[in-house]
C-alpha cells in the first residue's frame, strides 16, 4: 500500500507520540546523499553470518498445508451451509484465508519460499493467479518497483497519483469530485479499501492486456513475454470460472452476489489494513537525494509493534523495516533479525521507528487528512 506525506513529498512527518522508538528522519541531519553503502555492509555481513536468510521450508509446508487446507473445509462448509442465509458468516473465515494465501504469494515472489526464482514464480502462479484471481506478474513488478524505491515519487508506483493523493503538489492538481475526495480521502481510506479485493483482480487483467516493454522492473524472459502473458491469463480465467462457478452452484443467486461481496470487501480491507501502516507518513526523498540502501529502506519504514497475535494477522509485515532490508529472509526470521537492526541503526545513529497498530493508523489517517489540505485553500 502506499505511503503519505502531509505536506510535501521532501521531508518526513512527526513520529507521533505513540511510537517509543520513533524518531523523526529530520534529525538524522546530513546531506542529500546520505548514508553511504558501507553503514549497511556490516549489518548484511552479520546477518548472514547469523543464519537468518537461509530457507524454512517446513515453517513454510505447514503454512501451505493449513491455509489451502482450511480453505478447503470452508468451502466444504459453505456446501453444508448452502440454503442457509447464515452461509454469509462464512465469507469472514474465507476472507482471512484468501489474506493468508495473498501472503504466502508475496513471500514467494521474493524468494523466501524456494531456491529458484522459476520455482517461486510456479507457486506464485498456484497461490496468486489460481487461488486469488490476483496476477503475480502483476503484483511483483509494482511491488519490486515498489521496494527498489520505496516513498519515492515519481519510481514508487505506490506513491504515484491515482484515486488518493500522497503528497500536496498531488492533491493541488485535483479538481471537480476528485478534488472532494482528497478532501475527505482519510475519511474515506477504510471504506475505499472494501473494494481493493476487486481492483487487486481488475489491475491483474488490465496489467496482462500492456506490452512487456511498457513495464519496468519486472520480470524478463518467455515468463513476461506472450507465452507468459497467455498462461497468466489462462489461470486467471480458470479461478473466475471455478469461484463462480462454485459460488452459484452451492447457493441462490441473491446469497451468491451478497457473498461475493463480503469476502471480497473483507479481504481487501484485511489486506489494505496490513499494508496501510507500513510507509504513510514516512520520509519521503526528495528530488536530487540519493540514499543508501539502509538509510532508503529505514527512514520510509515503519514497524508496529505486538505479538504472536500481531505477527500472524499482518504475516510478518509489522517488521516492515526488517522486510525491506532483507526482502528475501523468510518470515518467521524477521521476528530474531529485528534485535540485530535496532541495534544497528542506533550504532549508525539512523532512527527506528516502531509504534502500536492503532497509533499507526493513527498516524496514517493524520497524514491523508494533511495532505489533503492542499485542496482547501
Amino acid at each position: 500500500m502506499p505511503a503519505a506525506l502531509p505536506a510535501t513529498a521532501t521531508g518526513p512527518a512527526p513520529a507521533g507520540s505513540g511510537a517509543d522508538h520513533a524518531t523523526s528522519a529530520a534529525s538524522v541531519g546530513g546531506p542529500a546523499g546520505g548514508s553511504s553503502g558501507s553503514d549497511f555492509a556490516p549489518l548484511a555481513r552479520k546477518v548472514r553470518a547469523s543464519g537468518l536468510l537461509d530457507r524454512r521450508t517446513g515453517y513454510y509446508v505447514r503454512d501451505i498445508v493449513i491455509t489451502l487446507g482450511g480453505t478447503a473445509l470452508t468451502w466444504a462448509a459453505v456446501a453444508w451451509a448452502g440454503s442457509s442465509w447464515w452461509v454469509l458468516a462464512l465469507a469472514v473465515p474465507l476472507a482471512v484465508l484468501s489474506t493468508r494465501t495473498a501472503f504466502l504469494g508475496h513471500d514467494a515472489g521474493h524468494h523466501q519460499i524456494t531456491r529458484t526464482a522459476r520455482s517461486g514464480w510456479w507457486l506464485g502462479l498456484l497461490l496468486g493467479n489460481l487461488l486469488l484471481g490476483m496476477g503475480q506478474s502483476w503484483w511483483n513488478d509494482k511491488h519490486n518497483r515498489h521496494h527498489a524505491n520505496p516513498n519515492h515519487v515519481g519510481k514508487d508506483p505506490d506513491v504515484g497519483e491515482g484515486v488518493l493523493v500522497w503528497t500536496a503538489e498531488q492533491a493541488e492538481r485535483r479538481r471537480g469530485a476528485w478534488a472532494w475526495l482528497a478532501r475527505h480521502q482519510a475519511g474515506a481510506f477504510f471504506p475505499l479499501l472494501l473494494l481493493e479485493g476487486f481492483n487487486l483482480k481488475i489491475s491483474s487483467v488490465l496489467h496482462l492486456r500492456s506490452r512487456p516493454g511498457d513495464r519496468r522492473g519486472g520480470q524478463t524472459g518467455w515468463r513476461d513475454g506472450r507465452g507468459g502473458r497467455l498462461l497468466e491469463a489462462g489461470v486467471l480465467a480458470a479461478h473466475l470460472a471455478g469461484y463462480l462457478a462454485l459460488v452459484f452452484s452451492l447457493m441462490s443467486p441473491g446469497k451468491a452476489v451478497a457473498f461475493i461481496f463480503i469476502h471480497h470487501a473483507l479481504f481487501g480491507l484485511h489486506l489494505g489494513c496490513v499494508f496501510a501502516p507500513n510507509h504513510k507518513g514516512m520520509a519521503m526523498p526528495g528530488p536530487g537525494q540519493r540514499w543508501g540502501h539502509l538509510r532508503r529502506q529505514v527512514l520510509t519504514s515503519r514497524n508496529v509493534r505486538g505479538g504472536l497475535l500481531t505477527d500472524w494477522l499482518m504475516g510478518g509485515l509489522n517488521y516492515q523495516i526488517e522486510h525491506h532490508l532483507f526482502p528475501s529472509a523468510p518470515r518467521p526470521s524477521l521476528r530474531r533479525l529485528q534485535p540485530l537492526v535496532r541495534a544497528h541503526c542506533a550504532q549508525v545513529g539512523l532512527p527506528y521507528t516502531e509504534t502500536g497498530l492503532v497509533d499507526s493508523y493513527r498516524q496514517a489517517l493524520r497524514h491523508m487528512h494533511d495532505v489533503g489540505a492542499a485542496t482547501r485553500g
